[in-house]
């Protein structure tokens, strides 16, 4: 992001000697001093494997040049002066994560990967190949009052564009700080419309979920300007300079929460030099999950019918997806979105927003957010959340996370590779006894009381995923990547009634700065062990009959889940099939989760 749409260019350099390479910054206007910038390089000469590629920024104006020259020096690791990345297509350490939300009480687990990287290049020793985020990589439905202020001064500063809001109490964005719900109370900002009670359980409300959690989205975005601040403010310290200090127009009921929302945040902004200067020297790949946009994502087709149906929620359903397009999938694979650069010259324009509600329309239509990495193993990622296999027979029943025709196109991409890493934003196998527990709350028609968003939920999706580990050319090795449950397993899994059954290993870690409420984990952690062995008749539930599942328990704790605010480290050894997980906590521990030997049946 930058103030204006100046020209530059990236110089590469490898062994000390310059790279042939052609490049160019493409811009995106989304306020009267905010521009999205995506560096475009095109490298005449190829580039070695597992070489540090040294870059430099430069820009033709001489002021912005002089300004890049004073930030960057704060994006340089101990004895350095460039700023650097690897590439490495044969893959030996993936970094995995989701979940981060800003004003949870735990630390900041991104700063793991900084220390690695730090001491990898004080050693001069391979990197982490690369960075992939799984999901909420921000909480546009959970938002701390401190940060919907920071929000808000940011829009100001950057001179962000607002829009009118048909359906809603106010006419116009920019209506939103001053009016006294804006903080604490959005759900009061709804229109009084027969639906209103309805959709504001759904969307604004904080649900109670005696099971798990309670999500609080009464600071809920809803502006795209909201979205892009609340980018920017994530991931970069640098736009925290426009923020003021104080309580902003809080009422006294709220000042308390107020305050300790501040003190968790201070912690987390604290950490942000470190995670942009991580992010400037690591390969980083994201993919979309609810909180990314809202809590129940398309979770039913009910959900679909209520907030599609009001202009309102249709509106801040588009602005976060357009603000994911912009930050995160963009980046992901260029490519797939030169079709739409016409679209996003005529929304985005130096005069404001256009043609607004037809390029939602357009984004909403759109079916292409998976993507592959052509490393070894391939790199499949998943887009769990738009295609979605809903239910004909209830409209509170769960869709499934990917229909028939998406799940078809997967197991295309898969025909042929020796091993893949898959990410899955939720588990494929999830843990028993909460799957059980969803399906009860399901039978009864209360999927949102628990969001029931597993692959186990929709009986379709369920048979055609387990059906594609079954099939003779799924790949002999497979690996599953996921986060979204705040807490991190590994569960290794194998074919009943097959003579050679594919390697299929999940490693699942969640969150990056979240957790699950720890008394409540425990216990849950207990009932599936306790209630899930191999003679359990429960085991109904599941639908792995043909499956058998192993747990690997992590080194140092007890029971199977892990529960803190960690980066996971996926470890791949040549000549070796053993896949290799740790849990890179925030506390500073590393926790392993060894393979059985002999491998015990969950």
């Amino acid at each position: 992001m930058t103030s204006a749409p100046v020209a530059g260019h990236v110089a590469l350099q490898q062994h000390a000697q310059a790279v042939d390479a052609t490049s160019g910054i493409d811009y995106v206007p989304v306020g009267s001093r905010a521009f999205v910038g995506m560096i475009r390089i095109d490298h005449n000469t190829p580039i070695e494997a597992n070489v540090p590629v040294h870059y430099e920024l430069t820009f033709e104006d001489s002021a912005f040049q002089s300004s890049w020259e004073d930030t960057k020096a704060g994006l340089f690791y101990p004895g350095t002066s460039t700023l650097s990345f690897c590439w490495q297509p044969q893959l030996k350490q993936v970094l995995h994560g989701s979940c981060r939300k800003p004003h949870h009480c735990g630390q900041d687990a991104l700063t793991r990967v900084d220390s690695l990287l730090e001491s990898a290049i004080r050693s001069d020793k391979r990197r982490p190949d690369l960075l992939l985020m799984t999901g909420d990589q921000i909480y546009a439905d959970d938002v701390a009052g401190p940060m919907l202020h920071a929000i808000q001064d940011v829009i100001t500063a950057l001179g962000l564009y607002g829009e009118p809001l048909e359906g809603a109490v106010v006419s116009h964005s920019d209506e939103l700080p001053s009016h006294p719900h804006n903080f604490y109370e959005r759900e009061q900002l709804l229109p009084k419309i027969s639906t209103n009670t309805a959709l504001s359980k759904l969307f604004f409300g904080a649900k109670k979920k005696p099971v798990f959690t309670s999500v609080n989205a009464q600071n809920h975005l809803i502006s795209f300007a909201e979205v892009m601040a609340m980018y920017l403010l994530v991931w970069s310290d640098a736009p925290w300079a426009f923020v003021t200090a104080g309580n902003a127009s809080v009422n006294d009921s709220h000042k308390p929460l107020y305050a300790h929302e501040q003190e968790n945040l201070t912690g987390f902004v604290d950490c942000l030099p470190r995670i942009r200067r991580t992010l400037a020297h690591i390969p980083t790949y994201m993919i979309f999950d609810d909180h990314d946009v809202t809590d129940d994502w398309n979770l039913t087709r009910g959900w679909e019918q209520e907030v599609y149906g009001h202009p309102l929620s249709k509106r801040m359903i588009g602005n976060a997806l357009m603000g994911y397009l912009l930050c995160q999938g963009w980046g992901n694979c260029p490519d797939k979105f030169k079709d739409m650069q016409p679209d996003i010259k005529k929304t985005f324009t130096n005069e404001g927003l256009q043609q607004h509600d037809a390029f939602i329309d357009m984004l909403l239509d759109f079916e292409d957010w998976h993507y592959q990495l052509d490393t070894t193993p391939s790199i499949h990622v998943m887009d769990t959340r738009t295609r979605r296999w809903r239910s004909e027979s209830s409209l509170n029943k769960p869709s499934g996370l990917m229909d028939w025709e998406a799940l078809c196109e997967f197991q295309q991409s898969l025909i042929g590779k020796q091993s893949v890493i898959v990410v899955s934003a939720a588990p494929i196998y999830g843990v028993k006894f909460i799957e059980a527990v969803q399906k009860v709350f399901t039978f009864f028609g209360k999927a949102l009381t628990v969001d029931a968003e597993n692959w186990m939920a929709h009986k379709g999706t369920a048979n055609v995923m387990l059906n594609i580990f079954r099939h003779f050319k799924t790949p002999p090795e497979f690996i599953i990547l996921s986060g979204d449950v705040h807490y991190s397993f590994v569960y290794d899994v194998r074919l009943r009634f097959r003579r050679n059954s594919p390697h299929i290993t999940q490693f699942t870690c969640s969150g990056i700065k979240n957790c699950f409420p720890d008394t409540l984990i425990t216990w849950l952690d207990r009932f599936n062990r306790l209630l899930y062995s191999p003679s359990s008749p429960l085991n109904v539930f599941t639908r792995r009959r043909n499956m058998s599942v192993r747990a690997r328990e992590p080194a140092g704790h007890d029971g199977e889940l892990l529960n803190a605010p960690a980066i996971g480290l996926l470890e791949l050894k040549e000549n070796d099939t053993t896949v290799h997980c740790k849990a890179l906590c925030a506390s500073g521990e590393t926790v392993e989760f060894p393979p059985h030997t002999p491998p015990k049946e969950q």
